[in-house]
């Protein structure tokens, strides 16, 4: 990723997360699926993305994965498998995703993100974030490009370039 990641500050409280499998977002929570159907597709056009059921979550949650031929990044850039992301089912439209560590914390100090649970106990590595649920058109946009970050993270694990600027949403 050779541009910067200009990352606003996420408006509000965090969501109430779970500390257990599976882990959720319990709160703020959009009307619909809206917002997260159109970060997968908008992904599915990214070279070498695939859509499928996840490897790893609930029934229902739907991921992303590069196909065999394109992963290039390493074993921390994916959540198992060749699966970078995946948003969850049943109700709870956050994500799980993979980012480089600067991201993955600059993520977090901005409100759009944390730790999976596992991480604090070594079962997971500390690239592994959840993304929490977009609200609106303008969060959306934000999860698209930290999607589009951890897809880039998968292709090649390319951090060395990766800056991250912070904004105040506008009014």
């Amino acid at each position: 990723m050779t541009d910067p990641l200009h990352l606003p500050l996420r408006d509000g409280s965090r969501p109430l997360t779970s500390t257990e499998l599976p882990h959720s977002q319990l709160d703020q929570q959009p009307g619909d699926s809206r917002q997260v159907d159109a970060i997968l597709a908008e992904a599915l056009t990214w070279r070498s993305v695939l859509g499928q059921s996840s490897a790893i979550a609930v029934e229902g949650a739907r991921a992303l994965t590069l196909d065999g031929s394109a992963a290039g990044g390493p074993a921390e850039a994916f959540l198992v498998g060749l699966e970078f992301c995946h948003v969850h089912a049943k109700g709870d439209f956050s994500l799980h995703a993979a980012l480089p560590l600067p991201l993955a914390a600059a993520a977090e100090r901005a409100g759009w993100a944390e730790p999976h649970y596992l991480v604090q106990t070594g079962q997971a590595p500390a690239t592994i974030v959840m993304l929490y649920a977009p609200r609106d058109d303008h969060e959306r946009d934000v999860v698209l490009r930290l999607v589009r970050a951890s897809y880039e993270f998968a292709l090649a694990g390319e951090t060395s370039a990766l800056t991250v600027t912070y904004e105040r949403p506008s009014a």
